[in-house]
């Protein structure tokens, strides 16, 4: 009998993320992963009961690994630099709405992630507070809508190819500043 091929948990999660972002939720399986990682299904069950398993571990630990870096948003001075790094933050993982959407179909899950969410936005509170403190942001604007609308604005699809540079610039000074001229 042949010896079975080891993985480590980053291949494991890297492909796992390649095949979800690919497939999606509905499309994602064990079969797909275990050809992905060159492994037998079988290897893959040794470590996990079935795909809802696998995959709530590993949108979990996806969420976790934002919040530990979003958490350094506190070691920026100043609302504009925050600003800029949750920006840096957002875009460097921009994949991470989708993988809410996929953690949110797990069935039994619903609530789970639901609350990853509400966590990640109850964090940046202190955020949305310095910016009103120093003027930055209308005060009158409900924390949650200016998040919302920072988060959805970062999710909007870039179907022309538009150098990354130009895009993120563009969607800062849109969020900044928004769309109208002064005229």
């Amino acid at each position: 009998m042949a010896r079975e091929r080891k993985f480590s948990k980053d291949e494991l999660f890297h492909e796992t993320k390649q095949l979800l972002l690919k497939q999606g939720y509905d499309g994602f399986t064990f079969g797909l992963l275990a050809d992905s990682l060159h492994v037998s299904r079988g290897a893959l069950y040794k470590y996990f009961e079935n795909k809802d398993e696998l995959l709530t571990n590993f949108v979990f630990y996806e969420m976790d690994q934002f919040l530990l870096q979003l958490k350094q948003i506190d070691a920026q001075q100043g609302f504009e630099a925050q600003f800029d790094f949750l920006l840096q933050l957002i875009f460097s993982h921009s994949d991470i709405q989708k993988l809410i959407k996929v953690g949110q179909q797990i069935p039994n899950n619903e609530k789970k992630f639901g609350k990853l969410h509400f966590d990640m936005y109850q964090y940046l509170q202190g955020f949305i507070e310095l910016g009103k403190e120093e003027g930055k942001l209308k005060p009158h604007i409900p924390n949650a809508v200016i998040l919302g609308y920072i988060f959805q604005s970062v999710a909007i699809p870039n179907h022309f190819d538009i150098p990354t540079s130009v895009w993120v610039s563009s969607i800062k000074e849109i969020i900044r500043h928004g769309m109208f001229t002064n005229k």
